[in-house]
């Protein structure tokens, strides 16, 4: 409608004053004569000039390429005392966090459009059409496998703990600490393909965090305990270069903050969010490991430094108030993989193939103040525990009605004969409960929808677990209230509320007139970077069948018909329901609807989110929504 103007001259006050410079990290050269800097450094530098943390203390845990690796030993070996001590002390906490003391929730985000067309294989993981290595898949299915098939590469990491009985210093962990477990039964707990933009040619450290802080706000995880054991993995696409990675480094994590990342400390009103720049190194070839273990050995690098930053993530969440070395000389400030970090494989503690549940993958050890040594292979300790694994039984998805009792018996299995395991639950419907030999039984009392997480435990500490959903109905289940179940459906009050909407979205304008009535909800429509997101929670009742619908007229003032510049977002929760773009555009409105009948007895969120680039107006323009419950 090329009403670009008109619409700038209306939201310019409101807007203009909200942009935020960023403003993008340096790559420094180490000159020769930087060999002279001080041993003595504190938690946030390092002192040998060539670690790819030098100047850049954010760079926790960073695998440096074997290159660089090479040099930082030499420089290391010429120094007074080089040889220290390699034993790991307790950083006393940062937020009262030292190490991930709970189950670990991995969550995979690819960062930007560059990945390509999302699918999904056989395995249930997504696929790119922009990844040409195939790396996508392997680190989902790596992470689904840690804790299965008995391995015991990641039992190294039960040896660390935190807590308040754990004194800053400490180089072992008293029997009342909080020690990590071992993960049984996996840790991945979502992936996500973040195309709403594409990923910066070479994003910031500030960016990566930024994007992670974006994640949690996805995965639904708004508070600081749903983040206390969740870890982001930001990973970049092919042909990109975060944090000027490429000839310096492999990997590296941290948490938002940090106030010396590029850009400063990312704010989160979520709690402390752990994050990892995870860089498409295969582009690096040998220097980030491809071929270290096996031949071709395409991603033996990939998952060395994916499992490289998870362990230092785990032992250290929040650097540096987990396990670090604080002694000074060539270990300064490193964690428990970077003093295991390119040990070549058939060596002590050399990287080499950790067979799992239903994959093997090229790791690296990590190091072991208990065995002082790097280990490949470790028995589970701090638990107890002597490395067996329980597996639960996924009973998959349960419906129940009120009033109707249920049984269900649980079933698991232990590696080790002759264990008698005791079951437990979290979640259970109102009215249910379970044995200690796994018989959930009762009678339902109330309708409603809940995740039922059931933990099966031997003598020995060792534990599995297993997550599903269950449904109660009412009586017969019939729907315990029909009708519309929006407040405000068509914006006619002039205002948001119920909605919670950007500044300026409703909308009155003739330049965008409603499609019934005199509001309408008006998103974007700049033509500058601009993002608009109007929601909404919504209770729908148990057993009852639900539509989502409502109108959308979209027009643009870009030209091209093979480029999605500007888009809209249609979620419910954390999914996504449908995209619309530029590419869309066309007179008038179109109605669009959606079967949200699977979330029945749940309140939900439903949320546009509208982006525009830098230029060319589009106007995403919505109005008379409905969730009618039937």
């Amino acid at each position: 409608m090329g009403h670009t103007h008109f619409r700038s001259a209306i939201r310019g006050a409101l807007t203009g004053l909200a942009s935020i410079a960023v403003v993008a990290g340096a790559a420094f050269a180490v000159a020769p004569q930087a060999a002279a800097a001080p041993a003595a450094t504190s938690h946030h530098g390092v002192a040998n000039p060539y670690s790819p943390a030098y100047q850049h203390g954010y760079r926790h845990g960073v695998v440096p390429t074997r290159q660089q690796n090479d040099k930082m030993n030499a420089w290391a070996a010429a120094q007074p005392s080089a040889t220290g001590t390699e034993t790991l002390s307790y950083g006393g906490g940062v937020d009262g966090i030292g190490v991930q003391s709970g189950h670990s929730k991995v969550y995979l985000v690819f960062y930007g459009t560059q990945w390509g067309t999302q699918s999904t294989n056989a395995n249930g993981d997504l696929t790119f059409s922009g990844d040409p290595q195939g790396g996508a898949p392997v680190a989902q299915e790596m992470f689904k496998d840690i804790g299965t098939g008995n391995e015991l590469w990641s039992a190294d990491l039960t040896q660390w703990c935190d807590g308040p009985n754990v004194s800053a210093g400490a180089t072992s962990c008293p029997s009342n600490a909080n020690f990590v477990p071992y993960q049984s039964g996996g840790v991945l707990a979502g992936a996500w393909y973040d195309n709403s933009a594409a990923s910066p040619s070479a994003a910031t450290g500030h960016q990566l965090g930024a994007e992670a802080v974006k994640a949690a706000s996805h995965f639904g995880n708004t508070t600081a305990a749903s983040n206390r054991d969740a870890y982001y993995v930001i990973l970049s696409p092919h042909n990109t270069n975060p944090d000027s990675y490429q000839g310096q480094y492999c990997a590296w994590h941290d948490w938002n903050g940090d106030t010396t990342l590029t850009g400063g400390a990312v704010s989160s009103s979520y709690g402390d969010i752990a994050f990892s720049n995870q860089p498409y190194n295969m582009d690096s070839g040998a220097g980030c490991g491809v071929g270290f273990v096996n031949s071709p050995g395409t991603l033996d690098g990939w998952t060395m430094t994916l499992g490289h930053e998870w362990h230092e993530m785990m032992s250290d969440q929040n650097p540096a108030g987990g396990w670090t070395n604080h002694t000074g000389s060539s270990y300064d400030g490193q964690e428990n993989s970077d003093e295991c970090a390119w040990l070549s494989p058939g060596t002590t503690g050399g990287a080499a193939n950790v067979t799992m549940g239903t994959g093997t993958f090229a790791e690296q050890a990590s190091w072991s103040n208990d065995t002082n040594s790097c280990a490949i292979s470790h028995p589970i300790v701090g638990g107890g525990s002597t490395g067996n694994t329980v597996t639960v039984t996924n009973p998959g998805s349960k419906s129940s009605t009120v009033g109707t009792a249920v049984s269900l018996q649980i079933q698991a299995t232990d590696s080790a004969s002759g264990q008698t395991l005791t079951y437990s639950a979290t979640g259970l419907p109102a009215g249910l409960s379970i044995s200690s030999s796994g018989l959930i039984s009762g009678t339902p009392t109330t309708a409603a929808t809940s995740t039922v997480t059931v933990t099966a435990k031997d003598s020995t500490g060792a534990s599995g677990s297993a997550s599903f959903s269950w449904t109660v109905s009412t009586t017969g289940g019939g729907c315990s209230s029909t009708g519309q179940k929006l407040g405000n459906p068509g914006f006619e009050t002039g205002s948001a509320s119920p909605w919670t909407a950007s500044s300026g979205v409703i909308n009155s304008s003739s330049s965008e007139p409603a499609h019934s009535g005199s509001y309408d909800a008006w998103m974007n429509g700049y033509g500058s970077t601009h993002t608009d997101t109007v929601s909404q929670s919504v209770t729908i009742p148990a057993g009852c069948s639900a539509a989502f619908s409502f109108y959308l007229h979209i027009d643009t003032s870009e030209t091209t018909t093979g480029t999605a510049y500007d888009k809209l977002t249609v979620q419910v929760g954390s999914t996504t329901l449908a995209t619309y773009s530029n590419l869309n555009a066309a007179g008038g409105y179109s109605l669009k609807s959606f079967n949200l009948s699977s979330y029945a007895g749940q309140t939900v969120t439903l949320k546009f989110t509208g982006t525009e680039d830098s230029s060319l107006q589009t106007s995403f323009v919505i109005d008379d929504t409905a969730l009618n419950a039937s």
